[in-house]
């Protein structure tokens, strides 16, 4: 059975279209998912530049995107940060891969990213790390959801034998 996609906070399956989104990079530069047809790419979300586990895994993908990128992978990175926040994000841990800004929540909500979470104990409504494999023509080969940011770049690359 795979997501109703019209349905917020409906989380997205393999096999399922991935959404479309066209977003501004961290300098300010308009992004689409349709720029990497033709190429896989992961598409991963997180609540926030410059915090301990969101840099940690941005820079597990930085460490890793020689080898994802010979793989045919690419790798963008989607949080509700702006613009210029990403830049200064980019630029102090010198990431080589698209941040996207989605202050209005629309992509993170298309992409079942954006909910009701467990954090501590308590229910909170919030970015739910997630990363997706988007193959070369759109279709989600690998949707992750609650993903832990450090060690999950070394177990996708498992998973995808990469």
């Amino acid at each position: 059975m795979t997501a109703n996609q019209d349905t917020p906070g409906t989380r997205l399956a393999p096999g399922d279209t991935a959404p479309e989104f066209t977003l501004p990079d961290a300098d300010g530069n308009p992004v689409s998912l349709s720029d990497y047809r033709g190429r896989k790419v992961v598409v991963y979300f997180y609540p926030a530049a410059s915090t301990p586990g969101c840099t940690k895994q941005a820079c597990d993908f930085r460490d890793n995107l020689a080898e994802l990128g010979d793989a045919g992978i690419d790798v963008v990175g989607i949080s509700p940060d702006k613009p210029a926040k990403l830049a200064k994000f980019r630029d102090a841990e010198s990431l080589t891969f698209p941040l996207l800004s989605d202050p209005e929540k629309a992509t993170l909500t298309a992409w079942g990213a954006f909910g009701e979470k467990k954090m501590y104990g308590k229910t909170v409504t919030g970015v739910i790390r997630s990363t997706f494999l988007v193959d070369e023509n759109g279709t989600i080969e690998v949707a992750q959801y609650n993903v832990r940011a450090t060690g999950h770049v070394a177990k996708l690359r498992r998973d995808l034998s990469v």
